[in-house]
C-alpha cells in the first residue's frame, strides 16, 4: 500500500543502465511475421505481453527522437528492453505521481492496464529473454546494490528477485571505494571482462545502485565470406564528406522490401534462432522524415509487406557504440518527480527522501562476418557465388541508415540505433 513519506534528507538512487552486446554469423529461419513459440515461460502467458510488444516499441522510438536531438549528427545505440525493463523494476517501489509518470513514459495508464498486469507482463518478457537457446546467447540482468544503513522492504526484494530476477547485494557506501570496487568487479565478473571501471564518481549519500546491462551473442543465419570483404569502400557521412570501411558482400536470398511512402529500403537479416536485424536505408534527404514516423505501426506494416528474394548486398562491418546520462531526456519524457525532492519510494524501504539522482546507459555492438573474437565460429563452407549478378537488386548499406535488433518470441527491441558513420565508435 502505497503513503506518502516526507522528504528530510538527500539520499540517493543512483541508476545505472548498463547494455553489452556482440553478433556473430550460420543456418536459415522463418521471417519476422512466424509465430515464436515461448517454452520456459509459457505459464505465464499473459495478454499484457502482446500489449507490450507495441508500448515498448513506441517508447524505444520516442527515445530514440529525444537522442536525435541532443546528437543530431552522431551514431545512436541504445537498448530499449533493458531501459523499459529497469524503469518498470524502479516503479514497483514508488506511488502517487513517482509511480504515474513513469509508468506514462513506458506507455501505461493504470486505468487501462492494473499495476499487477504491467509487471507480470515484464516477469514474462525477462523470463522469455532468458530461457536458453541453443544457438542464441541472451541473458538481461539486473544487479540491485543497497546501503547498509538502509532497511529494504522485504516484499521489494522478494518482487525484485521474482518479477526481474534481480540479484541483490549489501553494499558499504560510506565507503566510496570500496563500493565502487564491488560494483564493477561484480560488472566486469558478469559482462566477462568487456566493461571495466563502469562507476567512477560514485556520492558518499548514494543509496542504492540498480545496474542493468544484456549480453548478446548470435550468428547470422547466412555468414559472409571474409575473403568477399572490400575493405576500402566508400560510406557517405554527408553531403560533404566520405570515409572508408570494410564493407562485407554477399549473394544470397533475404526478406526486403521498398517503402515508396517513407522513401527507404528495409532488409531483415535472421540470426540462426529467434533473433533478427533490420537494417532500414533512407534514400538521401529522407532521414529525418523516417526517423520521425517510425513506431510500432511501421514495424507492423513492415513485417507485412517484407518478401524473400535475392539480393546483391553490401553491409559494413563496424563496431558502434555508445554511452548517455539518460537524467536530462526523461525529464523530458515527464519523468520529473522521481528526481525531486518530493519523489515518493516508500515501497522500497523504510526511511524518508529516497529519490533517483542519475541514470546512465551504455550499449556496444559488432557487426562482423563470423562474430566476435570471443566466439568459437565452427568452419563454414561457402558456394561459390554466381557470376552474372545484374538480375539482382542491389542493395548497398553505404549511406546513413537504422538498424534494428529484434527478439523473435517477445518481439522486443533489443537494440536501435542509427550508424552515421561507421568509423566512431
Amino acid at each position: 500500500m502505497c503513503y506518502y513519506l516526507p522528504s528530510k534528507m538527500s539520499l540517493f538512487i543512483y541508476l545505472v543502465l548498463l547494455l553489452f552486446g556482440f553478433h556473430a554469423p550460420i543456418h536459415s529461419v522463418t521471417p519476422y511475421s512466424s509465430e515464436g513459440k515461448v517454452t520456459t515461460c509459457h505459464s505465464q502467458h499473459n495478454a499484457t505481453l502482446y500489449k507490450m510488444s507495441s508500448r515498448n516499441a513506441d517508447f524505444a522510438f520516442n527515445l530514440y527522437r529525444k537522442f536525435t536531438v541532443e546528437t543530431p549528427d552522431r551514431n545512436i545505440f541504445f537498448s530499449p528492453v533493458s531501459i523499459s525493463a529497469a524503469l518498470a523494476m524502479l516503479s514497483l517501489g514508488a506511488c502517487s505521481s513517482t509511480q504515474t509518470q513513469i509508468l506514462e513514459a513506458l506507455g501505461f495508464k493504470l486505468t487501462d492496464t492494473p499495476m499487477a498486469e504491467i509487471q507480470q507482463g515484464f516477469q514474462h518478457l525477462i523470463c522469455s529473454l532468458n530461457s536458453p537457446k541453443k544457438e542464441l546467447d541472451l541473458q538481461m540482468r539486473n544487479a540491485l546494490f543497497i546501503g547498509k544503513q538502509l532497511k529494504p522492504l522485504a516484499k521489494f526484494l522478494d518482487d525484485v528477485k521474482s518479477l526481474y530476477e534481480t540479484d541483490v547485494f549489501s553494499t558499504d557506501f560510506s565507503n566510496v571505494f570500496v563500493a565502487q570496487q564491488q560494483i564493477n568487479s561484480h560488472v566486469e565478473k558478469q559482462t566477462k571482462g568487456k566493461v571495466m571501471g563502469l562507476i567512477q564518481d560514485l556520492k558518499p549519500n548514494t543509496i542504492m545502485v540498480l545496474v542493468n546491462y544484456i549480453h548478446f551473442k548470435a550468428q547470422w543465419a547466412n555468414p559472409f565470406d571474409p575473403s568477399k570483404t572490400e575493405d576500402g569502400s566508400s560510406f557517405l557521412v554527408d553531403k560533404n564528406s566520405t570515409v572508408l570501411v570494410p564493407m562485407m558482400h554477399q549473394i544470397e536470398e533475404y526478406y526486403h522490401l521498398i517503402d515508396t511512402e517513407l522513401n527507404c529500403t528495409v532488409l531483415q537479416m535472421d540470426y540462426s534462432e529467434n533473433a533478427l536485424a533490420l537494417f532500414v536505408l533512407p534514400e538521401e534527404g529522407q532521414m529525418e522524415r523516417v526517423e520521425g514516423v517510425m513506431s510500432s505501426k511501421i514495424l507492423k506494416k513492415w513485417n507485412h509487406l517484407l518478401q524473400k528474394g535475392w539480393v546483391n548486398l553490401f553491409v559494413p562491418k563496424f563496431s558502434i557504440s555508445a554511452t548517455y546520462e539518460l537524467r536530462a531526456i526523461l525529464l523530458k519524457m515527464g519523468i520529473q518527480d522521481a528526481f525531486a525532492d518530493n519523489a515518493n519510494f516508500p515501497e522500497i524501504a523504510e526511511g524518508n527522501g529516497v529519490k533517483l539522482s542519475n541514470a546512465a546507459h551504455k550499449a556496444v555492438l559488432d557487426i562482423v562476418e563470423k562474430g566476435t573474437e570471443d566466439v568459437a565460429v565452427p568452419e563454414v563452407r561457402f558456394p561459390d557465388q554466381p557470376d552474372i549478378t545484374l538480375v539482382h537488386p542491389i542493395i548497398q548499406f553505404d549511406r546513413p541508415f537504422l538498424l534494428l535488433i529484434l527478439e523473435r518470441n517477445t518481439k522486443s527491441i533489443l537494440f536501435l540505433g542509427k550508424v552515421m558513420d561507421p568509423t566512431k565508435m
